[in-house]
């Protein structure tokens, strides 16, 4: 700042803040947590070099991911801010992984209403004596026999489980 009062490196650093100071406008004295974060993590003289090296328009923002890298240096020294990017990436895998569950759980749902509403009706085949029956679902007829001395009904369906819901295969 050069004037009043020197800039959160400078008081940190305990030196005097020149006009030119790099670290002025983008540490101010208000805000000395900031600069001492970047300090002990990057060093103030890597910062500054970092900074001469930059456009001005591009230095607010390297700072800006300077400050969060140290903040996710100091919560987690080995992996820092790559930590955070791969334990988000995670928890978006396991939620991607319980919508499809949630998903197929539905479809299954509607699978089984669409099955529900079963109609038969009886078909002579040629040349066979006994009645066969049709069961129409959704347009697809289910071909089955029944022996006319029992009245039993031997359907081609196959229950299975799937994700915990049974499901009803033809």
């Amino acid at each position: 700042m050069g004037g009043n009062s020197p800039c959160a490196s400078c008081k940190l650093l305990r030196r005097r803040c020149a006009k030119e100071c790099i670290f002025a406008p983008y540490f101010p004295s208000d805000d000395p947590h900031k600069f001492s974060i970047v300090h002990k993590i990057f060093g103030a003289s890597n910062v500054s070099k970092m900074l001469q090296e930059l456009p001005l328009q591009q230095r607010a923002d390297a700072v800006s991911s300077l400050v969060y890298e140290a903040n996710a240096r100091v919560r987690d020294p080995v992996y820092g801010c790559v930590g955070a990017i791969s334990y988000l990436q995670n928890q978006v895998s396991q939620l991607q992984m319980q919508l499809a569950v949630a998903q197929s759980e539905i479809l299954c749902f509607q699978m089984q209403q669409e099955l529900a509403p079963i109609t038969t009706s009886p078909v002579l085949l040629e040349g066979d004596d006994k009645p066969s029956l049709f069961l129409h679902q959704n347009n697809l007829p289910q071909f089955l026999t029944y022996s006319s001395s029992n009245n039993v009904i031997f359907d081609s369906f196959k229950k299975e489980s799937f994700l915990g819901q049974d499901m009803i295969f033809s």
